[in-house]
C-alpha cells in the first residue's frame, strides 16, 4: 500500500471520514468515486475500503476486507518517560518508538521535571501520524501526564525496569531482558532520577540497569530502550 490511513473506530459496511482526513485524500490525493483508500483502525486491523462519497470534508467509503497486520507482537512493551524540555524532542522520540515498535507511553512527572506540562491532542497527531508513515496496524496509547510516584504504583504484569546513570548500575537492559516478557521501562528527565525517587522505584519492583557507556538524552535513552527490547524480540 502506497498511503495509509488512519480510521478509528471503522466497523460495519460503511464509515464516514473526519474532515482532517477526507480533506487530504480528496483535495491533495485527488482520490475520487470508485477509487481504493487503505486504513487502520490502531487496533490491529487493516481495512480495504472503496471511495463511495467523495465529499471532501465527509467522505463516505464501503468497506471492502479486513485483515489483521502483521505487526502484532508476542510481549508488550510500556515505556514511562519524563518529557523533555524542548517538546520537539519528546515528539521525536513518540515519533521513533512509534515505528520501531510500543504499546503504551506513560509521559510523567518527576522531581528533576524541566516539563510539567503536555498538549495530549498535539502528541496524540505525531503518534497517528508515525503510524501511517511506518504502516502500522497498532497506534500506541499514550498516557495523559502522571506524577512519578503514582506511575510506579500502577499494576503491571512483567518485567520492571528504571533506566539511569551510576557507577553502580553495571546490568544492561540487553543483557538481563528475557525475551518474551512484558516490559516496563522508565526513562528519566535531563537532570536523570532522584536518589529518592530510585529507591521508591525499587522498593515497587524496578531493576536498576543500564543502556549502554554513553551519556544519552532522555529521548535517546528512550528510543534505544524501544529498540533493545524489540531487537531482542526478533
Amino acid at each position: 500500500m502506497d498511503n495509509l490511513f488512519f480510521a478509528p473506530g471503522i466497523s460495519g459496511k460503511h464509515y464516514r471520514l473526519p474532515e482532517e482526513e477526507s480533506k487530504h485524500i480528496i483535495r491533495v490525493l485527488r482520490k475520487k468515486i470508485g477509487d481504493t483508500v487503505h486504513f487502520t483502525d490502531g487496533k490491529g486491523y487493516f481495512y480495504v475500503c472503496k471511495i463511495i462519497d467523495d465529499h471532501p470534508k465527509r467522505t463516505v467509503v464501503e468497506i471492502i476486507s479486513k485483515t489483521e497486520g502483521n505487526d502484532k507482537r508476542d510481549f508488550y512493551l510500556q515505556i514511562g518517560i519524563a518529557p523533555t524540555k524542548n517538546i520537539n524532542r519528546f515528539e521525536w522520540f513518540l515519533e521513533k518508538a512509534t515505528e520501531i515498535g510500543i504499546d503504551r507511553i506513560s509521559p510523567f512527572v518527576s522531581f528533576h521535571s524541566e516539563r510539567k506540562e503536555i498538549k495530549n491532542e498535539r502528541l496524540e497527531r505525531v503518534i497517528v501520524a508515525a503510524v501511517k508513515q511506518s504502516l502500522k496496524s497498532k497506534k500506541p496509547e499514550l498516557d495523559n501526564l502522571t506524577q512519578f510516584k503514582e506511575l510506579i504504583s500502577t499494576p503491571f504484569e512483567g518485567k520492571k525496569y528504571i533506566a539511569y546513570i551510576d557507577d553502580e548500575v553495571v546490568k544492561l537492559l540487553s543483557k538481563i531482558y528475557p525475551k518474551g516478557e512484558n516490559a516496563f521501562i522508565l526513562i528519566g528527565p535531563e537532570g536523570d532520577f532522584s536518589e529518592e525517587e530510585v529507591e521508591l522505584a525499587k522498593e515497587k519492583g524496578f531493576i536498576p540497569v543500564s543502556l549502554g557507556k554513553s551519556r544519552l538524552r532522555t529521548e535517546t535513552a528512550g528510543v534505544v530502550a524501544c529498540h533493545t527490547v524489540n531487537l531482542l524480540n526478533e
